[in-house]
């Protein structure tokens, strides 16, 4: 989830529609400019007792943040507790219960992409070495129960918490049991948003079987592949899905602002401090009658904030996010962003892409993102057939558009290799759940703590 930039000094009050399309319009940039942002959670746990560590313990995740010093993080604070760190690979930070997310740097190609990973990987290993602590990649905890899980001390993660069971019975579970990769990607105009707005959340569920990475609860099998995908059906309807006006011919910035309008606010922020606004209208802010700040209206910053509250499939702030993925181990973090920038990055692939899916009826586009978190790969899509045939089609798109992108590395290979792990896991028939499930069936014996080698 987000953290808070509260450097920026230029915060005007919002006092016109135009100034809710901004943000959307401002992303706009020439394919010479765009960029890719990686982000990408991980479990952290004590290796001795295979706890999660609380915030304020000796060796805890202040401790690993403090630490990150040594790398040249600079840490970010609200109400005196460090928050994040910043740094020239982006920001770390942290989620409700202590999982550990890098935001990566917008980069120009996956071969930054994936140093940058790397790099992030071995400075929180080195750290963890220290520390006894450990971290795992994987798409939910595979045996902690909520109580027994720290919280963090963020100020909007409270009023979350607050809310979650207010709205739906899976929230608490999302923000404090699971992980994922993301991937922020860039645009050229409305009508590219648009088109890779559709094909990309067409092909969220492809996404969401591939990478399915969740297959435990509290200990034992769950029933599903990625029962983190499963959790956002019931966290809150007002802000996660498949949202069908994106296949609407007239969809644009415009239609994203009134959904997002539509959206229950979570909170404000004013004077360093999150002001509980949890499921009142962001329309009656702009009207200056919010009930928890009467007669104050919003500014930019609070437009932006309330932006990062809605959690579809795939979101617009000024840029596109893709959100369907579980978290994994270093091969996968790479292969996300591998994945969509084939896809999203060269024309000719983005047009490909969308001819497999724009025929499908959003009836079929729903039932195929609702069977995907039990079946992921064994799902049946629009027309007849598997998904893992689908995926055989998309991953030869993916690789002709890195391809075409022609970014080479010192070495003189394209960005293709970055999805050879996606071949594997077509080529098996098993994504990596399975795997998981066969060796916790097998060689493990039922016992889950082996799942703590299976880390970075």
């Amino acid at each position: 989830m987000s953290t808070r930039d509260t450097s920026a000094k230029d915060d005007p009050i919002i006092e016109s529609r135009d100034q809710l399309v901004l943000p959307m319009q401002q992303g706009e940039k020439p394919k010479d400019a765009w960029r890719i942002g990686t982000e990408h959670e991980k479990l952290v746990y004590c290796r001795k007792t295979f706890k999660a560590p609380s915030y304020d313990e000796p060796g805890g995740i202040r401790d690993i943040l403090l630490a990150l010093t040594e790398f040249g993080w600079e840490p970010v604070e609200e109400n005196g507790k460090v928050i994040a760190m910043r740094g020239e690979d982006g920001t770390v930070s942290l989620e409700p219960a202590g999982q550990l997310e890098l935001s990566g740097a917008p980069l120009e190609n996956l071969h930054q992409t994936c140093a940058e990973t790397g790099r992030h990987l071995q400075q929180v290993k080195e750290v963890g070495e220290r520390f006894g602590v450990g971290f795992l990649g994987l798409g939910m905890w595979p045996d902690k129960t909520r109580e027994e899980l720290p919280i963090m001390p963020k100020g909007r993660y409270d009023i979350m918490l607050r809310h979650m069971p207010r709205v739906g019975s899976l929230g608490l579970d999302m923000m404090l049991r699971t992980c994922t990769i993301q991937v922020n990607l860039d645009y050229s105009s409305e009508a590219d948003m648009a088109q890779k707005f559709r094909t990309s959340l067409a092909l969220q569920p492809l996404a969401t079987a591939l990478f399915a990475n969740s297959p435990f609860l509290e200990g034992k099998p769950n029933g599903y592949l990625s029962y983190r995908s499963h959790i956002w059906s019931d966290t809150d309807p007002h802000r996660t899905g498949m949202i069908p006006f994106v296949f609407d011919e007239d969809f644009g910035y415009e239609r994203y602002v009134d959904y997002m309008l539509d959206v229950p606010m979570y909170f404000v922020f004013r004077d360093g401090k999150y002001i509980d606004a949890a499921g009142l209208s962001f329309r009656d802010f702009l009207d200056g009658k919010l009930s928890v700040l009467p007669g104050e209206k919003p500014t930019q910053s609070d437009w932006w904030d309330h932006l990062s509250t809605a959690f579809p499939e795939v979101r617009l702030k000024s840029f596109l996010e893709m959100r369907g993925a579980d978290g994994g181990p270093w091969s996968r973090i790479c292969a996300l962003p591998a994945f969509w920038v084939g896809l999203l990055y060269d024309q000719g692939a983005l047009d490909a892409a969308w001819d497999l899916v724009k025929g499908w009826s959003m009836d079929e586009r729903e039932a195929l993102r609702n069977a995907v978190p039990k079946l992921a790969l064994d799902a049946e899509i629009p027309g007849g057939g598997k998904l893992r045939d689908l995926a055989r089609e998309v991953l030869k798109i993916s690789r002709a558009g890195l391809t075409a992108r022609g970014k080479l590395n010192s070495s003189g290979d394209n960005e293709t290799g970055f999805l050879e792990t996606l071949d594997e896991i077509v080529a098996s028939g098993k994504v990596p759940a399975q795997v998981l499930l066969d060796r916790y069936n097998g060689e493990w014996g039922g016992d889950i703590k082996r799942v703590y080698k299976y880390s970075f």
